[in-house]
C-alpha cells in the first residue's frame, strides 16, 4: 500500500491539566479518511496514530453523524434502497388460459416430523453409608430429579 501516512503518529497540540490530549485537526481528519478506505484495520491505524482504538471509533462515528447532518463527508456510493418496478402492458391471454397451459408438477407433502421418545436420563449415586441409588427418569421428570439431587446434597 502506498498511502501517505506521514501524518502519523498524530501531533498533540495541547495537553490539559487532567491529561486530556487535543490532536491536530488536520491529522485527525486525514486519519478518519484513511480508516474509511476498504480493507483498512482501524485497530492498526489507531496503533500507528498513537490513540486508543475506542477513541478512533468515536471520532469516525461523530464524523459520520456530522456528514449526515450537513451532507459533507457522507458516503457517496450508497445503493438505492428500492428497486424500480417495471410494469408490463396488457397480458394477451387470460389468466385461466395460462393456468391451463402450465405444466402440472406433482407436489409431495412434507413428511411429518418424527417424534422420538425422549431418552431416559440415568443417575447413579453412591451414598456414604454404602447404599447405591439408581434413578431412571424420562424427559418430563426434571423437577423430580432436581428435588432428589437437592435432597441428597442436604445434610
Amino acid at each position: 500500500m502506498t498511502d501517505d501516512l506521514s501524518f502519523l503518529p498524530l501531533k498533540v497540540t495541547k495537553v490539559g491539566p487532567t491529561g486530556k490530549r487535543t490532536f491536530d485537526p488536520d491529522g485527525k481528519r486525514r486519519l478518519i479518511e484513511a480508516c474509511r478506505r476498504p480493507g483498512v484495520s482501524i485497530s492498526g491505524m489507531a496503533l500507528r496514530a498513537g490513540v486508543n482504538v475506542n477513541q478512533l471509533h468515536k471520532w469516525i462515528r461523530d464524523d459520520e453523524r456530522e456528514g449526515a447532518v450537513d451532507g459533507v463527508g457522507a458516503v457517496e456510493c450508497m445503493e438505492p434502497a428500492f428497486m424500480p418496478v417495471v410494469t408490463l402492458g396488457e397480458v394477451s391471454r387470460p389468466v385461466e388460459a395460462m393456468v391451463e397451459s402450465a405444466p402440472v408438477v406433482a407436489r409431495r407433502e412434507p413428511a411429518a416430523p418424527v417424534l422420538r421418545a425422549p431418552v431416559p436420563a440415568r443417575l447413579r449415586a453412591q451414598l456414604p453409608n454404602g447404599v447405591t441409588l439408581e434413578l431412571e427418569c424420562g424427559g418430563r421428570d426434571g423437577a423430580l430429579v432436581k428435588a432428589m439431587i437437592e435432597a441428597l446434597g442436604a445434610r
